[in-house]
């Protein structure tokens, strides 16, 4: 008897492992597995198009005037070669011709008669590094005969700066341009390309602002945003020269000035000083305006 009942327990304990281990069916399984990371998708960035010769695509922000003063033009010559009959309506992505049609050209800028001969500041032969500071001996020494001059003193190391921008090539009109300061007053802003494309000279309010150089004022008003009252006069095919944040303007499109002419009065506007600032352009390209203007 207890022989059978050990056989049976036996049984009983196979058939319920038997059981454990046999899955039962329809019973859900989860998934534990852990999904791949997928990589981002690289977009490529969009390249703005660039411009074909001749041509320009108008940005978000752009005026006619803008345009042209960049390039050295007369914003009513592009107006012209685009057919515009309003010249502030443009469009962004809008294409423009920067250059005559086929059979049309520019009237050359005449270079007017001087008025009168100013004579040259006493140190123009003097190269511009040897500026000196204002002094009796320094005047006394720059008098003297060119072989009585004492030797020049050492001039003191300094750290390198990067060299400006190679200007573009003069033409034997460019070279004809002769230039004198646009107003008195202290320098208080040097030429840095891309920070200050001209040089800002201070002064007071109503001051006299003069042309620099005999031309045709090519632009009068105030259409270029953070120029304020602006007045543009065009000297050869390639040199204009833009005098900005003026009081007020004296001159009008179109008229034809002489070197030393008073074109405007010194203001503030669209600026938080009084101030001339005064930029020449070499082929629409900022060029530094103490590379043309005399010593002082």
């Amino acid at each position: 008897m207890t022989k059978n009942y050990s056989l049976l327990l036996t049984a009983a304990a196979l058939a319920v492992l038997t059981a454990c281990s046999t899955p039962p069916n329809n019973v859900p399984v989860e998934d534990r597995s852990v999904p791949l990371p997928v990589a981002p998708v690289k977009v490529a960035p969009v390249e703005e198009p660039k411009d074909k010769e001749g041509y320009y695509t108008v940005r978000k922000g752009d005026t006619l005037i803008r345009i042209a003063f960049d390039r050295g033009l007369n914003y009513r010559d592009l107006a012209a070669w685009n057919n515009l009959a309003n010249p502030d309506d443009i469009k962004v992505d809008q294409v423009l011709r920067t250059t005559p049609p086929e059979g049309v050209q520019t009237v050359a800028v005449p270079t007017p008669p001087p008025i009168e001969k100013l004579p040259p500041p006493p140190r123009k032969s003097t190269p511009k590094g040897e500026k000196r500071p204002y002094s009796e001996t320094a005047v006394a020494e720059l008098q003297k005969p060119e072989g009585e001059k004492a030797e020049k003193p050492a001039i003191a190391a300094s750290a390198p700066t990067a060299p400006a921008p190679a200007a573009p090539a003069m033409s034997a009109e460019d070279r004809e341009v002769t230039w004198i300061w646009p107003s008195d007053g202290r320098v208080v802003a040097q030429f840095d390309e891309g920070k200050n494309k001209g040089i800002d000279i201070a002064g007071r309010a109503g001051q006299q602002v003069l042309a620099a150089s005999a031309g045709k004022v090519m632009y009068a008003g105030s259409g270029i945003r953070g120029y304020g009252n602006l007045v543009i006069v065009k000297h050869s095919n390639s040199l204009l020269s833009a005098y900005a944040h003026n009081r007020a303007i004296l001159v009008k499109e179109g008229q034809d000035v002489r070197r030393g002419q008073a074109i405007a009065e010194m203001g503030d506007s669209d600026t938080d000083a009084v101030k001339l600032h005064f930029e020449i352009r070499q082929q629409g390209k900022p060029v530094d305006p103490s590379k043309f203007l005399p010593n002082r």
